[in-house]
């Protein structure tokens, strides 16, 4: 194997140990992060230069733009942040990616396997979690500056062939050096991978004209957001919008600043004349060219979102979907961290939730209002939530085939069990809706008594429903003595009422027929209390019914 081809490997696997560390760094940091990083971007949510703050945040957080600006496009999706506030965090997110350029340009990759070293010995051999996690993002960090490390030598070597040579010559056309940028940045997926080869090239002195680097600068930035518009190809039109405003502020950014320093050298030589290493110009000129890009447009970003509706219309799908056969927060092929689709998934269940609660209560106004299209309409709804039961199940059994650590695994547990309570609860509100019907069709008739009296218990069966639910979806604890006393309450009461019912029975004050239907609307109100109870008590991390 000649010198060539040997260094080329050699350059290639540097590559891949570099992808491989971020890739490590991202998890670690996310692990660590835990449901604080959602909280985190939650922050943006006050106003467009806080999500700016936090988009940097974010970005620094996870080792990536792409990563933030893909978890951006999943909150949207799933409705945890509007066009507007999505905006600001993107801005952030191109300036935050500059910082791993400034870390080359100072060579961290000098002491590389030193943090390799720390990495792996807190990783192996420390059992606290957290310490192990820290351990892993000291080690991809480690493992990525080795990367860039190993890529130094060879590319010094391929520098003096002279084919190299010529195709580095060729990228002086501006056009070719940023097509470069693009191409190279879209195919790794990754601008911190592609600037950070850019300032190794200047590290070991390869004659890249300034120019020609700026221009390949400008090309990365094009390239990392096609992965946030590809990622957003089967997420909401809102979803789109935020990525089409990713690309879209990535073009008019190059093409401004483009035309600036094609026709104004000066400003390359600014950069020159203020920083003595070519390295550190070209990192300095990544860093400022985003933060001039982001000073640019943030002043204009409700124009920018209103131009967005223009480009991808406000549509009838854009309304409200809840009663859809569909997934709406799930059914995405989004590469996702585990922490959005963690979100994502307690988001889903909820809609479930809140649809048979909603359900139930509909059920029992077509009981007492005799009322069939009501129930017609309940039997109608049950279908939607047996597709949510199978569908977010079959989503659950994908996210759990993952390395997930121990508490994520946990919960997904728990959304196994609240979907199954749930879809019960579904069930029992099918059978009310159903003896709806049979009491209409057949002439049922009620005592006063018996009315009054399943009134009470579906009163007490649709509050602990309602409020075990919103309890669930807010995992807010502080409501659950309440939830017990009124399953408590339910027993009692379904105890007295079927006493009653026994001694209308012996003195033949009830019919028969309508007797049955009274048991079991009473045993199904019983059950449905029951399962909410295990709802409620699924936000709680120490209680069994978890």
């Amino acid at each position: 194997m000649n010198p060539l081809m040997i260094n080329t490997f050699i350059v290639l696997g540097g590559l891949g140990l570099f992808l491989f560390g971020m890739k490590i760094m991202s998890t670690g940091l996310e692990a660590i992060a835990g449901d604080r990083l959602q909280g985190f971007l939650q922050k943006a949510t006050s106003n467009r230069f806080l999500g700016v703050f936090v988009g940097i945040g974010a970005t620094i957080m996870l080792n990536s733009s792409t990563a933030s600006t893909v978890m951006t496009v999943s909150f949207v999706n799933s409705g945890l942040m509007n066009l507007q506030q999505a905006i600001g965090i993107i801005l952030g997110a191109n300036v935050g990616t500059t910082l791993s350029a400034q870390l080359i340009a100072f060579r961290v990759d000098q002491v590389a396997p030193a943090f390799i070293f720390i990495g792996a010995i807190m990783y192996m051999f420390i059992k606290d979690k957290r310490s192990r996690d820290i351990g892993y993002v000291v080690l991809g960090f480690g493992v990525l500056f080795f990367g860039i490390s190993t890529m130094s030598g060879p590319l010094r070597t391929l520098a003096s062939e002279p084919g190299f040579y010529e195709i580095l010559t060729s990228f002086q056309n501006p056009v070719l050096a940023l097509l470069a940028g693009f191409l190279f940045t879209a195919a790794v997926q990754s601008s911190t991978a592609a600037t950070g080869i850019l300032v190794m090239l200047y590290l070991n002195g390869v004659p890249i004209p300034f120019e020609t680097g700026a221009f390949i600068i400008l090309g990365t930035n094009i390239g990392t957001s096609t992965t946030t518009l590809i990622a957003s190809i089967p997420a909401s039109r809102e979803s789109k919008r935020a990525a089409v405003f990713h690309i879209t502020f990535d073009i008019i950014g190059s093409a401004v600043f483009g035309t600036l320093i094609f026709f104004i050298p000066a400003i390359l030589g600014w950069f020159e004349l203020t920083w003595a290493e070519p390295a550190r110009q070209i990192a300095m000129f990544h860093t400022l060219y985003n933060i001039a890009t982001m000073a640019l447009l943030l002043p204009f970003v409700k124009p920018v979102a209103k131009l967005m509706e223009v480009i991808i219309p406000v549509q009838p799908d854009d309304t409200d979907e809840t009663y859809d056969k569909k997934l709406l927060y799930m059914d995405t092929k989004i590469k996702q961290p585990i922490t959005v689709a963690m979100y994502n998934a307690h988001q889903e269940v909820c809609r479930m939730g809140k649809i048979a609660s909603e359900n139930l209560n509909l059920a029992l106004e077509a009981f007492f209002e005799h009322d069939t299209i009501k129930a017609t309409k309940a039997l109608k709804r049950e279908d939607v939530i047996n597709y949510l039961n199978q569908n977010i199940a079959a989503k659950l059994v994908r996210i759990n085939n993952k390395n997930l650590p121990p508490a994520v695994l946990k919960k997904i547990g728990v959304m196994f069990r609240t979907i199954t309570d749930i879809e019960r609860i579904g069930d029992h509100a099918e059978n009310i809706a159903e003896f709806a019907i049979a009491a209409k069709e057949g002439s049922l008739k009620f005592s006063d008594a018996a009315v009054s009296g399943l009134k009470q218990l579906a009163d007490l069966t649709t509050r602990i429903t309602n409020e075990a639910i919103n309890i669930y979806e807010s995992q807010n604890t502080r409501k659950l003595d309440m939830i017990k006393s009124m399953e408590d309450e339910i027993d009692e009461l379904s105890t007295r009422l079927t006493e009653n019912h026994i001694a209308r029975l012996t003195n033949e004050a009830c019919d028969p027929r309508s007797g049955v239907v009274f048991t079991d609307m009473i045993n199904d109100l019983e059950r449905t209390g029951d399962h909410a109870n295990n709802i409620a008590f699924a936000a709680s991390p120490n209680s069994e019914a978890m």
